[in-house]
């Protein structure tokens, strides 16, 4: 029995001695992951291990002794939490007294102690030691880069769990480190390094006497010109290194003394990454920095900075020159000073000043931009800086504007007064007297009111911005000064000869009506409501185009303005009232008027959309007057009114659908509940009861056998119901679905039919999943199925069908497959497959009217990706099993997907889809040529290696395409001819002749636009193998 259990002790010891003996003398690896896990197991412990290799330790061959610590140290880094406090002891002992071995013998025991560092059981005092043995016994730099990143671990370890006994080595800590980095190379040891660095000073280690010398041997590096080789697996880019340095030359006004020399130097030498890279810093510098670190260095900065704005090709040196600009500003402006030391802002300011004020008496010349953008970069730094050079160069300004006749020199003169007006927006004042702008605002409403006179439209335009941003400045313009701007505002709204003036006036009369609303409700709403009498009595007349222009430009000039709740209240009532004049009136109201008047109408309820209260009362205003005006003209009557056939055109009823749509979007559920109880009703028993004026003839029945005119207003309902948040409860949900079940197949009439089907699936994709979902889909399945097998309904199954898929596939519906499965295949039948392969477009595409975010339909996230995974294996299955003449079907619907797929999701799959995409090239159909030429042409930018493999079939095919009838295929062929060029030059060269000669015909094409295209790919071919191309 005791010979049993001493042969069960020594069994696991002599396996222990195996693996070590195999892993020390055998040179193999495995073994050491097998010793760590039986040590977690607890079928060893460390001590066993250590005396397992206690020969290999004390080997004389080096070699031996390397291999030997190099298993222990394995070890350790997966079991340091096994260890105890007395093991730590004794290991770091052992592994201090090995950093003098053989320099063989030195990675395993950096290993080790690397391991070591991360030990919870650690005892006070250790971590020092360990360092100070690093410190003096290893050349780190004479060293392998992985070792070098060890030592460098070790240190990171040690300062996150070990702080405060290091910050005990006070100065000799931060030497030491110093002398680790110095000299180090590699970029992954780097980023370690710097990050260490900046947690020396950034948690306040002792600097001492070395704080130049740890500058030196970190700016040593600056600035970075690392190129990160080809298929780095790394991935360390040069941006990481520049911000890792960044941080640290920026982390403490210590080294400015030293640092800021540096910067200048390298701001004004010849390399543009040196100059970026050192202006960038400088901006991080300021964050920290104060006005005694900058003193002595100021007059030098300036000047180095204004000189690269001043003489500067790149606007990115420009860019970078003038944030620096501010940036040493407001560290001037926020510096807290003592009583008796001197204030450099104001110094600073008057140098910049001085140095670019004259400048600005001269607009047609070189500097006068530059230093207006120097001056407005540094009066962007604070409001101190704003108000000194504010009061100093806007009278100046105003002055040279009046000197000035020619309108460019006084545009050039107002847009740098607009520069420096839109400054003032970023400070507020307190005290309302102390702003800068209050002793000029006479000066400068005079100088805006003239740009606006002014002929020069480029003037109108900057008095117009102007203007804005004057009346954005708080209690500054007067109720007399805000009167003749909304004059000059209404007077360019009716402007003929140019239309960016009005549309610029519109966009401010809308930005300013916001904050005034009185002033534009008195003076501006008034005049267009007169206006807009005498375009309808100009227009019962027949007074020509002129009048219909400005009664045009007085709707939109009506619906820019109702930016303010109380200006909605007063402009809806005026549309709407044009609206039923239009219709009881004998005005010949064609078509695009009456579009018009909805598209204003829109307008509105799109800017209401963030005023919850604006938002019902134009809804509860808008949708009933909407509603009676379309019932009104549905339902005959003996008198003849022009605009009710008008009323009922597929494009005006559109328009109407969209207002409504518009104005139910953004309704709380509570109010949402309160009109679906109105609007509902009404199209299902004919309630009228709600609606203005609404004493009809006779009752209004679009479901139950009503005539074709009230059947069209189900595109109405459709924008009201599938606009609505998805938690509002439809009342005789059950009545309206099987309704509009059976309208969708109403033979008669396309436009009801598809108005019906889309209500019918708007309402399906926001239905919740249950027992009335799977009802009212078998319904729709059997109509589909029953259509589409016989019957006069064929085409309205289709397009049931159609809508139907979409609503499921939006929302990751499972019967979504089924129903795709079925409409891939009719992409074989003879009268209905270019319809099926049109359907795809539908499927991948938003909508505008239903079915869409905005209206709160369910739509999934990646629905594309997923309908791609699940259906494009399919649709090439069958483009292969297909017969000739259905082939087209196929691509066509293959092609419609592509086009519509992100392209990153296509990218991986482009080499099995290539050849398929190439075949639809040569497809008659030009639809599927216009989409496979828009799949194509980003391709040949994000996969050239891919697409060059194909390149002589698509120079044969695009050339061939560039001849096409279609002037939109003639267009992306030209466009994709470009894109082509952007392959690799050796694979174009041989086909470069031919591309010129073939390029040639479309420069003489009819159509302005495709020898635009032809132009610039026909250049861009010259050019490929030139130098420098």
């Amino acid at each position: 029995m005791a010979a049993a259990v001493a042969l069960e002790a020594v069994a696991p010891k002599g396996a222990l001695w195996g693996l070590v003996h195999d892993f020390v003398m055998g040179q193999q690896e495995g073994p050491a992951d097998q010793v760590a896990a039986d040590v977690k197991s607890g079928s060893y412990s460390v001590l066993q291990v250590v005396e397992a290799l206690g020969t290999s330790l004390e080997n004389p061959e080096p070699r031996t002794r390397a291999r030997g610590i190099q298993l222990l140290s394995q070890v350790l880094l997966q079991c340091h939490s096994l260890l105890l406090e007395k093991e730590v002891v004794h290991l770091i002992l052992f592994y201090e007294n090995r950093l003098k071995d053989h320099h063989l013998v030195i990675p395993s025991v950096l290993q080790g102690l690397k391991a070591l560092s991360l030990c919870v059981a650690l005892p006070p005092g250790l971590a020092v030691s360990v360092l100070k043995a690093i410190f003096q016994e290893v050349h780190v730099q004479s060293l392998p880069q992985v070792d070098r990143h060890t030592v460098y671990s070790i240190i990171t370890n040690f300062m996150r769990t070990r702080e405060e006994e290091l910050k005990g080595l006070g100065a000799d800590f931060t030497f030491g480190f110093i002398q680790v980095m110095d000299g180090e190379k590699d970029p992954r040891n780097l980023l370690v390094a710097f990050r260490i660095v900046h947690d020396l000073i950034s948690r306040d280690y002792s600097l001492g006497p070395f704080v130049e010398e740890l500058f030196e041997v970190t700016s040593c590096y600056f600035p970075i010109d690392f190129t990160p080789p080809p298929n780095d697996p790394h991935g360390i880019q040069r941006e990481d290194l520049i911000l890792s340095l960044r941080a640290v030359l920026a982390s403490t006004p210590r080294f400015a003394e030293f640092l800021l020399p540096l910067l200048i130097e390298k701001v004004d030498s010849e390399i543009l990454s040196a100059k970026l890279d050192s202006l960038q810093t400088l901006n991080a510098c300021c964050a920290v920095y104060g006005q005694k670190e900058l003193k002595d260095f100021l007059p030098s900065l300036w000047a180095s900075v204004r000189r690269e704005v001043f003489q500067t090709a790149s606007e990115r040196v420009e860019t970078e020159g003038l944030a620096a600009l501010r940036s040493l500003t407001a560290c001037l402006s926020r510096s807290v000073l003592r009583a008796d030391a001197e204030d450099l802002v104001d110094s600073f300011l008057c140098n910049i000043l001085q140095d670019c004020r004259h400048h600005l008496c001269e607009p047609d010349m070189k500097l006068v931009w530059p230093s207006a953008k120097l001056l407005q970069a540094a009066a962007g730094a604070s409001v101190r800086a704003c108000n000194h050079i504010t009061s100093n160069v806007l009278p100046l300004l105003l002055e040279q504007f009046q000197k000035h006749s020619q309108s460019s020199q006084q545009r050039t003169i107002l847009e740098m007064i607009l520069g420096f007006l839109k400054l003032q927006q970023k400070w507020s004042y307190e005290d309302k007297d102390e702003r800068p702008l209050n002793g000029f605002k006479d000066q400068l409403c005079s100088l805006v009111f003239m740009a606006l006179t002014d002929p020069s439209t480029h003037l109108q335009l900057v008095g117009i911005r102007t203007l804005t941003v004057l009346g954005a400045q708080p209690d500054l313009l007067s109720s007399g000064d805000m009167d003749q701007a909304v004059g000059h505002l209404y007077r360019l709204s009716f402007l003929e000869e140019d239309s960016q003036s009005w549309v610029a006036a519109l966009e401010a009369s809308g930005t300013l009506a916001t904050l005034y609303p009185g002033a534009f409700s008195s003076h501006l709403v008034s005049k267009l409501a007169e206006e807009l009498c005498i375009g309808e009595s100009d227009l019962a007349r027949g007074n020509g185009l002129n009048e219909c222009s400005r009664h045009l430009r007085c709707l939109q000039a009506l619906s820019a303005v109702s930016t303010h709740p109380s200006i909605v209240r007063e402009t809806t009532p005026l549309l709407l009232q044009h609206f039923c004049w239009m219709n009881k009136g004998n005005l010949v109201a064609g078509t695009n008027e009456v579009i018009a008047v909805c598209q204003s109408l829109q307008q509105v309820a799109e800017k209401c959309q963030q005023d919850p209260e604006s938002c019902w009362y134009f809804h509860q205003t808008a949708v009933p007057h909407l509603l009676a005006l379309a019932v009104q003209a549905s339902l005959p009557e003996k008198e003849h009114s022009v605009l009710r056939k008008v009323l009922l055109e597929d494009e005006v009823l559109a328009a109407m659908a969209s207002v409504i749509g518009t104005a139910t979007t953004h309704l709380s559920p509570d109010l949402a509940a309160q009109s679906v109880g109105h609007i509902v009703p009404l199209f299902l028993d004919g309630n009228i009861s709600f609606l203005p004026e609404n004493s009809f003839p006779c009752r209004f029945q679009p479901f139950q056998g009503g005539s074709p005119a009230q059947r069209r207003l189900v595109a109405l309902l459709m924008a009201f119901v599938c606009s609505l948040p998805r938690n509002v409860e439809i009342p005789q949900l059950n009545q309206l679905m099987r309704e509009l079940l059976e309208l969708s197949c109403y033979h008669s009439c396309t436009f009801s039919s598809t108005a019906a089907t889309k209500c019918f699936a708007g309402l399906l994709n926001k239905l919740p999943a249950g027992q009335q979902l799977d009802e009212f889909l078998q319904l729709a399945v059997d109509k589909v199925e029953t259509g589409l097998s016989s019957g006069p309904y064929h085409s309205q199954a289709f397009t049931l069908l159609l809508w139907v898929t979409k609503a499921l596939v939006l929302r990751y519906h499972p019967l979504s497959s089924c129903l795709t499965d079925r409409l891939m295949g009719l992409l074989s039948d003879p009268e209905l497959g270019p319809a099926a392969a049109d359907g795809f477009s539908l499927l991948m595409s938003d909508c505008t009217d239903v079915l869409t975010r905005a209206g709160h339909a369910d739509v999934r996230i990646m629905f594309r990706q997923r309908f791609f995974t699940d259906n494009v294996p399919a649709l090439v299955q069958g483009f292969h099993a297909a017969s000739q003449d259905v082939k087209p079907n196929y691509l066509k619907g293959l092609s419609h997907v592509l086009n519509r797929l992100p392209k990153p999701v296509l990218l991986p799959e482009l080499p099995t889809l290539l050849s398929l995409l190439l075949e639809a090239l040569s497809c008659p159909d030009c639809v599927v040529q216009l989409s496979t030429l828009s799949c194509l042409q980003p391709l040949l930018l994000e996969a050239p290696q891919v697409m060059s493999l194909h390149v002589d079939t698509l120079v044969t095919k695009f050339l061939n395409l560039s001849s096409s009838a279609s002037m939109a295929v003639r267009i992306a062929a030209l466009q994709c001819m470009h894109a082509l060029t952007r392959l690799p030059t050796p694979v174009l060269l041989p086909y470069k002749p031919q591309v010129i000669r073939a390029l040639a015909k479309p420069l003489d094409d009819k159509k302005r636009l495709v020898r635009k295209e032809a132009v610039s790919a026909r250049g861009e071919w010259f050019l490929l193998g030139s130098p420098g191309s």
